[in-house]
């Protein structure tokens, strides 16, 4: 019997230090242009991989980005979460379906800068970001610019 009291405080010390910890992949939506499905891979505390997948309502079609992020000034740091600002290059396809002339697919360079409201206690982080793209189109589509503007949360496995 003795053991099993034991056992019960061991595992409920576990459960406990698993929840404090916090994963370094998190996955969950983001809404806006794009609305889908956001993911984001910590390489370092303060370097990460973010992308989304998701509907460009602007032309409509399918958005791909990635991003690698740096997190280079904390605005706030709070007993239950941290508020970092980040910024960082990366890539965008768009396959273009409505609104235009001819469908056609575009990739583009893309900068973006966004905050983080960053959980401490749980494995979740509510962000904003923009993005500006500087896109080519295939199909004799020249350069154009646009703009990413997304909202969203991710939980951390």
């Amino acid at each position: 019997m003795q053991m099993l009291r034991v056992l019960a405080v061991v595992a409920g010390l576990t459960s406990v230090a698993r929840a404090d910890e916090k994963g370094t992949l998190g996955v969950g939506i983001i809404l806006g242009e794009p609305t889908g499905i956001s993911a984001k891979l910590y390489l370092k505390d303060d370097q990460a991989l973010q992308g989304a997948l998701g509907f460009a309502f602007y032309g409509g079609g399918i958005h791909v980005h990635a991003d690698y992020v740096f997190h280079p000034l904390i605005l706030q740091d709070k007993e239950s979460f941290v508020l970092p600002f980040y910024v960082g290059p990366g890539v965008r396809v768009i396959d273009y379906r409505s609104g235009r002339e001819h469908d056609y697919l575009a990739i583009g360079l893309r900068g973006v800068a966004g905050l983080l409201f960053d959980f401490k206690e749980i494995p979740l982080d509510a962000f904003i970001e923009v993005g500006g793209v500087l896109e080519f189109g295939f199909s004799g589509h020249g350069a154009d610019i646009a703009l990413n503007l997304g909202a969203g949360a991710r939980y951390y496995f």
